[in-house]
Formats: C-alpha cells, structure tokens, sequence
C-alpha cells in the first residue's frame, strides 16, 4: 500500500484504543444486558443493520435512534420522569407514502401466506394468534414520516427496518397486489387523544400518530393504559411511565400488570429493530429488571398467557435419556423414550414469527422440487465462462433451491447462470439491492411491488421459471417471505452474496441461516477477487488487515491526526488527486463514513464537499440543482440520485435516468447529500474509486464486516483516511459481525428431517 504524495505522513505511531466509558442509566444497563456486552455502543454511529438516514433528530442523529452528538440517546433521553417524548416537527403526512403503500401491500401478501398455510394445515404451534400488529407498524411508519425522533433503540445499534418500498410509482402489473391506504383518524379521535395527553403531561403534537397507531379507540385505550403511549416509536419507557404516573397516579407502580405486558412487546420490538427475531426467555427477563420490573419471570408468563407474545422451545440437541440405573431397568425403557430434547425457550412476536414459519416453509417447498438436469443443461454446463460458473449451472439444472457465496469478481456467475438459462427457454428474473448493473437486472423492491420484472400470474405468483436474487445478505425475514411465498411451484430460487459483507437492515439473517441449516446445494464460487484491493478485503475476510503491493497506487492510506484534517485530505482527494492521478472524474468517487453525525460524519464531509463540488444557497430546502443525494423511500434503501429542481410539488430528482418528485413536507426526512454515505448505504453498489474515512470518535463502530464492506465498493482505487491508530487492525482481528437471534436454521433443519423421514 502506497500514501498520498500530498498526505505528507508515513505510518504513524499507533497509540491504543480508548475505551467507551460505561453508562450509568437504567435503559443503557438493559441494553447491555439485552446486548450481551458490558458497554453501550458509542455516540454518532452507524446502526449495525442498515442505517436509515429518513429521520434526523435535534441531537445529531438520524432515525435509528443512536445517541446524540452530545452523548445524550436519541428520542428525548435524559428528560425528566414526568414528560413524554418530543416530537421532531409535525405529524403524519396525508398523502399515502411509498411506505404506507408498501405496509398495505404487505398486509394483503401476509393474508394470503397466512391462508397458504392455513390449506397446507401448518399453523404456528407456539400459543395464541394476536392483534394489534399491524396498528403497531403503522404507528412506525406515521412517526417517520411525521418526523417524530424514534427511541434510542437497542439490541446491536440497528435501525427501525420496515420492509422495503418500491423505487418510484410504476404502472400496474396482472394481479399484483393493490396498495390501500389506511384510513386518517378522524378529527374527533385525534381531539380526543390530545385531551388525554393533555392530562398526562404529554406534548399534544403526538395526538396524531398515537390516534394512527391506536385506532379510533385511542384515547380510551390510552386511559386505560397509559403505558400503551409506548406504541410510538419516538416515546420511551421512562416517558411513558411519568405520562401514566400523571393519570394513574400512586396506582402506577413498576409491577403494574399492564405495565409489564406492554413493556415486554416493547422490548421485542427493539429487539426485531436490533435484528433478531426472537429473544431467549432468561434474555428477556433480564432486561424486565432492569427497567424495574420486580418479577419478570411472571411479567413474561403473563404477556405469554395473554397471548401478546408467542413462546417457542427450539431443541438444542438429541433427547436426554434416563440414568444409567434407569436404563438398566426394563421398565423404564419406555419413560426413556419419552425423554424430551433440551431446548433453548424463544420469546417472539407475531409478525416476525410467521414471516420465519412461511420463509422455511417456502424454501423447504422449492428444495423438495425435482427437476431433470440432462441434455440442454449439460450443454450450457460446457459452455459455461469458468468452473465455478459450471458448477453454480449444474447445481441449479437439478436442484429447486441453490446458494452460491463469493466475492465481488463472483457475481459474475449468477449472471453466467441466468443467459444460459434464458438460452434454454426459460424464463429468468435477476434481482439485486441496489438499482444499476444492467437492463436484465431489476430491484428486490421493485419485483415485489410489480413494478419491475416479469408481473404476477392471476394466482399471484411470479411469472417466471427461474429466480436469482443477489446480494442476498441483505434480505430481512419479512421481504424474503413475499418473495420466496411469490415463487411458483415447479420454479428454480438462487441465493447469491458474499457473507462476509453487513447484514439486512431488517430482522432476521435470512442467508446465513440458510448457509447454516445446510439444507440444500451449497456452491462457493473459486474466483478471487483481482489486484491489490481485492486481496486487501479477502484478507479482511479472514480477519487479516494485510500490507498490499499497490504499484499503481490502487490502494492508498492517508494518515491524519483530527477529524478536521479528515475531512480536508477527504475533500482534497475527491476534488484533487484521484480525478489528476486515475482521471476519475469527481462525481465517480464515493466517500464512506462510520457515520452521519460527528465532526467527520456524513453530514460534516457533504457539507465540505458540497463547498468545493457544488457550492449555492440551499434554496430547496438545503439543495441546489446538481447536488449529489440519495434518495430514502423507506429504511434501509438509499439509492443515488441528482437533484433537478424544485417547485411547489416538491424536488425533481434524477434517479438513473428516471425522474421522480419527493413532495416538500417529505424532502427533509427522504432526502439527504450524497457525497458522502455510511457502508451500510453502500451496499450492493461499486463506483471506481471510494475514500474510506475513519475518524478517530469512530473507532468503536468499526467490525470486521463494516471494514469488509466499506473496503471492497471500489472498482478501482481505494483512499484509507486513517485517524483511528490500532483500532483498525483490532476490528478487522477481533471483532466479528453481531450476532441475531433467530428461529430459521432451526425451523430448515426440522423440515429437513421430517421431510427426510418415512411417511
């Protein structure tokens, strides 16, 4: 590896890595407890799952509810025991957003799962059915777009992550499923629920989204239980508790049965926010004390019994047999036959728990199909470009359901797959994250919504014959569902990515359970990626941050002492020394942050660079025409575009040739500058060159995954803006991908093993 000749620096004396001090509040000992880890993740972040940049609150911070530039969490932490959360500006939007939209249809897709399911007489055995879900997600949605500040969230730092919404309104496709808005409260509701948080001292401006959120029955309901206010997403526990201490008064006491089953819902839905899709009980009842709940063993039997959560016993193992006594005795051969596997007890909700029911179903269905893999096929299997080319064609012309793991170079192959399947008739879908990479590809959003791909047939399922979706670490239970329930029987599904790049943004861990359960074809592509960067990231990869021969300066490290001289060497070598070194124009390079707030944050860097690139007043609400955006219809989708202009209907972008309109009460939450994003933005998408930067407030946010995605979005030149000393090679080294807890590997293997029993 080469330094900038402008750096003027070599390597640096690398001092050791200052730690995060620990945080006294009660909420930051229940998410480290919750977390698993002694510490609270540090200020200014990015979330680990996929950082939403659609809601930015008064601190500094975006929508995924991390701390403050002030250290503070987001979501009004810190205020005093009697208030309740402070809104950021406004209520709910009127008009149906892309988001609302996408819930609708959401809603249609799980009924029609949950009827699927029902016909095939494989009911969720895990307790009572619920309600309330649905309002639960719509009150998310309305806070976001609203521009409520969400609560500090918990579980790994990872973002609110509804499911994906289509790019841009498309026209409509055969039977794919129509998009119903939910009904506005009405006034007299919404009056009503502003009177009842008038009483409990809360600010009148969350009367909107809480009557959204809780129906038409609101303000009853919220006077019944004040605790139900937890419902929004910008309230928090201790919010809640001094609004239900102002209407309940000595009757609110921390064991308060309404208390608790609202708290353990809550919990789970940080949890789901965090990744996981389920909690372990011990897990869960730990964090109950500590927000002083005083017997939480019985708080989560209760939530159980009423059916608010569902429980699950997933075996961690062969059946326990008998003593040894016992087993010499004859008879207690059949007790020991009766002997029950240990099992690890889940706590879940609903919605995340039939997503996981209907994706192994769906998967297990797809690899059950049997297909013949001779003639044509071997004939595409000869003409494939590269063996593993060859091997992914052979596994797919005899398997309904096949993985395929590789680097950059390896997406390749899936692609090699997909015109050798359309050489043979048939018919080929091949979806990815992100927009771009050619006019045969469309987005994993856009096919669910119908408004990209093949459409659906009248059955609602999609009209094709072979399904290859890439960059499949990024796919969240909810949106893997849809899509594998939308792949028809007799129907080929593969999944390809490379795992060693950031999970979802939503819950779940789709691929790697699925590489886990082992339940199907398992392929890894043997093509590496090429030059000096790619043996950089692959030695990431094994959790070796290596020294490169770079001759040509592909890769580059730029040493600084502060975040200010970050941001200036940023600058310099976006404007300066790659477009005169590789003649790589300035809008071709990308710069990469930890995250948005901070003093080298995305929000500092866009500032500066907008300066030197694009400099004007800002005139449409902070945008000039020319500005480089990203555009976040939803959370976890921030796809490049270029601001056109603006009027009274809103900013023009360009999106990739397409033009779009964000309305103007919708620009400050959708849109933001784009010079410079987080990794987790950038997944799914190269440009030739990036400029990593790594300010030393960031040190703590950095793991082996974020290094490994960051790193490998160049094509060809990589810049190191390097401030954080030997936090680097210790991320890369010792500090691995966060774990999520979920059910799928377990719920494959099950399926796998009965399906493999005689009948």
């Amino acid at each position: 590896m080469s330094t900038d000749p402008q750096a003027d620096t070599a390597a640096a004396e690398n001092p050791a890595t200052p730690e995060a001090e620990p945080s006294a509040a009660a909420e930051a000992e229940a998410e480290a407890e919750l977390e698993g880890t002694p510490e609270p993740a540090p200020a200014d972040t990015e979330a680990e799952a996929g950082m939403d940049p659609a809601v930015e609150d008064e601190d500094g911070k975006d929508g995924d509810g991390q701390n403050g530039e002030d250290g503070s969490p987001a979501g009004t932490e810190g205020a005093e025991a009697g208030a309740a959360a402070q809104p950021a500006a406004g209520e709910a939007a009127p008009a149906l957003s892309e988001a609302q939209a996408e819930l609708a249809a959401q809603k249609i897709e799980r009924e029609r799962i949950a009827r699927r399911k029902a016909e095939r007489e494989a009911p969720v055995e895990a307790g009572a059915k619920l309600s309330g879900k649905a309002a639960d997600l719509l009150a998310a949605v309305r806070a976001v777009e609203g521009g409520a500040k969400p609560p500090a969230v918990y579980f790994d730092d990872a973002p609110a992550a509804p499911r994906k919404a289509p790019d841009a309104p498309a026209a409509p496709r055969p039977a794919a499923p129509a998009a119903v808005a939910a009904p506005a409260p009405s006034a007299d509701t919404v009056e009503g629920v502003r009177a009842v948080l008038a009483r409990g001292g809360a600010p009148e401006a969350l009367a909107g989204p809480a009557a959204a959120a809780l129906g038409e029955d609101a303000a009853g309901q919220l006077t019944e239980n004040p605790w139900r206010l937890l419902s929004l997403p910008a309230v928090r526990p201790t919010q809640a508790d001094g609004f239900a201490r102002a209407l309940l008064g000595a009757e609110a006491g921390p064991g308060d049965e309404r208390r608790t089953t609202v708290l353990v819902g809550w919990l789970l839905a940080q949890a789901g926010l965090k990744g996981h899709t389920a909690l372990e009980a011990p897990v869960l009842e730990k964090a109950l004390a500590q927000y002083g709940v005083p017997d939480p063993a019985a708080a989560l039997e209760l939530a159980i019994a009423e059916g608010s959560v569902l429980v699950f016993h997933e075996p961690l193992g062969p059946p326990v047999a008998g003593n040894s006594e016992d087993a010499e005795d004859a008879e207690d051969a059949e007790d020991a036959e009766d002997a029950e596997a240990p099992v690890r007890v889940l706590v879940g909700l609903e919605g995340a728990a039939m997503a996981e029911e209907s994706l192994a179903d769906g998967l297990a269905r797809l690899a059950a199909g049997t297909f013949d893999a001779s003639g044509d096929w071997e004939r595409a299997v000869g003409s494939a470009p590269s063996p593993s080319a060859a091997e992914l064609i052979r596994a797919v012309a005899g398997h309904g359901l096949v993985t395929h793991t590789g680097g950059e170079a390896a997406r390749a192959e899936p692609v090699a797959l997909a015109a050798a399947a359309r050489e043979l008739g048939l018919r080929v879908c091949l979806a990815a994250h992100a927009p771009g990479g050619g006019p045969d590809r469309v987005t994993v959003a856009g096919l669910l919504s119908g408004a990209e791909g093949p459409g659906r047939d009248t059955d609602g399922q999609f009209a094709l014959d072979l399904l290859v979706v890439l960059d499949a670490p990024q796919l969240d239970v909810e949106t893997a569902a849809a899509l594998v329930e939308s792949v028809p029987d007799g129907a080929r599904l593969v999944l390809s990515g490379d795992p060693g790049v950031l999970g979802s943004a939503g819950a779940g861990r789709v691929f790697a359970d699925v590489l886990a359960a082992r339940t199907c074809p398992q392929l890894v592509s043997r093509t590496p990626d090429p030059g000096p960067i790619g043996e950089l990231v692959s030695g990431v990869g094994i959790g070796e941050l290596n020294q490169v021969d770079a001759p040509g300066k592909e890769v580059v490290i730029v040493p600084v002492k502060d975040a200010g001289e970050a941001v200036h060497r940023a600058v310099q070598l976006v404007a300066e020394s790659v477009p005169r070194a590789f003649g790589i124009p300035a809008d071709s390079v990308q710069v990469i942050t930890p995250g948005h707030g901070g003093s080298a944050g995305t929000r500092a860097l866009n500032a500066a660079l907008k300066e030197r690139l694009n400099p004007g007043p800002g005139r449409f609400g902070g945008f000039d025409p020319g500005d480089r955006v990203v555009h976040v219809p939803s959370a976890g989708r921030a796809p490049a575009a270029r601001v056109v202009s603006a009027d009274a209907e809103g900013l023009h972008l360009d999106r990739a040739g397409a033009r779009i309109v964000v309305p103007k009460e919708l620009v400050e939450s959708q849109v933001r500058h784009g010079w410079a994003v987080t990794a987790h933005q950038a997944v799914g998408t190269r440009w030739p060159a990036v400029v990593v930067v790594l300010p030393g407030d960031a040190a703590q946010a950095l793991s082996r995954d974020w290094v490994y995605t960051a790193f490998g979005r160049g094509e060809r030149h990589l810049s190191v803006v390097h401030g954080v000393d030997q936090a680097l090679p210790h991320a890369v080294a010792e500090v691995p991908a966060k774990p999520r807890t979920t059910r799928l590997t377990g719920l494959l293997t099950a399926l796998a093993t009965a399906g493999a029993q005689p009948r």
